[in-house]
Order: C-alpha cells, then structure tokens, then sequence
C-alpha cells in the first residue's frame, strides 16, 4: 500500500512540474517584447505618441486656418462697407443714360419718375436711400 502511494505522489509530483514548466512557457510568451502582451503595450504606446503628434499637428494648421478666416471675414466686412457706401451713393445720381447737367445751369434737378416694373422688383436693401452717415 505504501508502495502504491509514493507512486501516486511521484506521478503527482510529475504532473506538477509538467504544468508548471508548461505555464512557465507560457508566461514568458505572454511577457515576450516582440510578440505578446508586453509588444502590445509597447505597438499601443508607440501609436499613443503618433495619434498625440498628429493631434498637434491638426490643433496647428486649425489655429492657422481660424486666423485666414478671422483674416478673410474682416476684409469681407470692409469690403460689405465699401460696398454698401457705394449703392448709398448710386442713389445719389440722376435717373437714366443723360449725362449730368452742367454746374452752370440754373435749372432745377429733373424729378425722379415713378418706379418701373424693374426697380420695383428689386429689394428694399437697394430701394433705401442712405446717408453716407448711415452707412459708415
């Protein structure tokens, strides 16, 4: 009988060692550099610092790219005002294709006709008439 457990408990002892040589294996595959979870860690953090220069990057050209707006809407908005002053100041010309009068002449300015069919259909935003003082 006793012959019987020491040969259970040798082929337990066996056993044991067989898996833990076997885990052991395992284990230093799992921590491996190059192929397991410690190559992981090391791909992941190299991608961390890729994804954080290319975040720089992008936060860079978007500053860039909101100062070109900033830049462009200002000199639209200066360009709206010129403009603007300008239609204020057609109003201000005698209506049709004769050339102005004289400053010479006596005569009274013409009166303005009635609107036709095509300054009728235009928007108030061109009808108004404003002072230079208005627009500016």
């Amino acid at each position: 009988m006793d012959l019987i457990a020491d040969m259970l408990l040798i082929f337990g002892a066996a056993g044991v060692a067989f898996y833990c040589f076997i885990l052991s294996r395992r284990l230093t595959r799992f921590t491996n550099l190059e192929h397991g979870v410690g190559g992981a860690v090391a791909v992941l953090s190299a991608q961390v610092d890729d994804l954080t220069k290319a975040l720089e990057r992008a936060r860079a050209e978007t500053a860039e790219s909101g100062a070109d707006l900033r830049a462009l809407t200002e000199r639209a908005e200066v360009v709206s005002r010129k403009l603007e002053l300008h239609v204020a100041s057609l109003h201000d010309l005698p209506d049709g294709g004769s050339p102005p009068q004289a400053a010479s002449s006596a005569h009274a300015p013409e009166p303005r006709s009635a609107p036709t069919a095509a300054t009728a259909a235009t928007p108030s935003f061109f009808a108004t008439k404003r002072s230079t003082k208005e627009v500016a």
